[in-house]
């Protein structure tokens, strides 16, 4: 495990501090899985922008044109 030093306004490790006893865990704890979030955000818009770029508009124009043209169920209606 590595050690990291940051500095953060006191306003934000005031709420940080809130935050981290409101869920029951350690300050350390809390920056850690809000940095593995913010990782796991940023790598899944990579990987969704790297699948788009596999995608063919003519693809996806063939498989809209396989929907039936019908009314939409009740309840489904657009406002």
């Amino acid at each position: 495990m590595t050690a990291l030093t940051i500095r953060l306004p006191d306003s934000v490790h005031r709420k940080i501090k809130e935050l981290a006893a409101q869920d029951g865990v350690s300050v350390n704890q809390f920056i850690a899985s809000a940095a593995a979030e913010k990782m796991a955000s940023m790598l899944t818009l990579a990987y969704l922008r790297a699948e788009a770029e596999l995608g063919r508009r003519e693809d996806y124009l063939a498989v809209l044109d396989k929907v039936p043209d019908i009314a939409p169920a009740a309840g489904d209606e657009r406002d």
